[in-house]
């Protein structure tokens, strides 16, 4: 398959229900599903060249769901904005796992979540109340942790909700290349790649990005207090995780510190932890050694999720 198929969930929320776009690759029977969650103004064809790569890879039949979390991409907008939060973003995956799971059951669960799309992983691992199919299998947690620098946040802060015009694809492509340098290198056609799915139509002319701007006032409300403050329950989240777990960081990276990485490895459930070179806030997973640390991991044999997880670095 060298495209994916776009579907939809019905999701509730406080003010009814809306629908949320997701991107189907594979064999849609398989019953072995890797769920792929984006960044916070991300969506999820930036997932592509992992997904073609995984379906390509899998000894076996494959199903990999990447959503475009609600607000972003080919998702409804919510009419209260203060619902574009963590709860409902996980609560929105409940709902997909679940519609894939009555579509054809469910065996294995996998969850690779990039930034945000890692805490929604690690909300869903971490809480094993929630009714989920099947508990996650593994979890690959790219470039996101119990403890989040102040100083990422306030520089995502500084364009988080200016969607803006531009008169071009690759117009819109330069505006967020200069925003995205911690992404690491990528070639003109990488870039432009992951940037055509980052934008839509205008019905007056020209191109705008694809989330709604209101996703930027919850996350303007948040202090560096409160931030502080819900760093225990992020950490409460990921001692209960149960699922073999590995952690990236872009060697880099301002959001993840280093000193957390290093913790994570020591509590929870005990990551390997790789780092890539030359890279800060996030791997976008798709150069060569990106992907095959995250294929080798979802699909190395069976019987190594058995294995007791493990820490270090690599």
């Amino acid at each position: 398959m060298t495209d994916p198929r776009l579907d939809y969930v019905t999701c509730p929320d406080a003010g009814g229900s809306h629908r949320m776009a997701y991107w189907l690759w594979g064999d849609t029977g398989a019953a072995h599903v890797v769920v792929c969650a984006h960044g916070l103004s991300r969506q999820g064809r930036d997932f592509d060249t992992l997904a073609r790569a995984l379906v390509a890879r899998s000894p076996h039949p494959l199903r990999v769901a990447c959503p475009d979390v609600v607000g972003r991409g080919r998702s409804d907008w919510l009419a209260d904005p203060k619902g574009y939060a963590i709860p409902q973003y996980a609560a929105d995956m409940l709902q997909l796992v679940g519609q894939l799971h009555a579509a054809a059951p469910i065996q294995a669960l996998d969850w690779v979540g990039t930034s945000m799309g890692g805490l929604i992983g690690l909300t869903l691992a971490g809480a094993p109340r929630l009714p989920l199919p099947v508990p996650l299998r593994r979890l690959v947690l790219n470039d996101v942790g119990p403890v989040i620098q102040w100083t990422a946040l306030q520089r995502i802060g500084t364009y988080l909700g200016n969607t803006g015009r531009f008169d071009s694809v690759e117009q819109a492509a330069e505006a967020m290349w200069q925003i995205s340098r911690g992404f690491g290198p990528h070639t003109s056609a990488q870039w432009l790649a992951l940037s055509q799915p980052m934008v839509k139509p205008l019905a007056g002319g020209g191109f705008t990005l694809h989330y709604d701007p209101a996703i930027a006032l919850p996350f303007r409300t948040v202090t560096e207090a409160d931030a502080k403050n819900g760093q225990a329950a992020l950490w409460q989240l990921y001692d209960a995780v149960q699922a073999r777990t590995l952690l990236l960081r872009g060697a880099e990276s301002d959001l993840l510190a280093r000193e957390t990485a290093l913790e994570m490895t020591r509590r929870g459930p005990q990551p390997r932890l790789l780092e890539f070179e030359g890279v800060g806030h996030a791997p976008t997973l798709i150069t060569d050694n990106q992907v095959e640390a995250v294929a080798s991991f979802l699909l190395d044999s069976e019987s190594a999720s058995n294995e007791k997880p493990h820490g270090g670095t690599g």
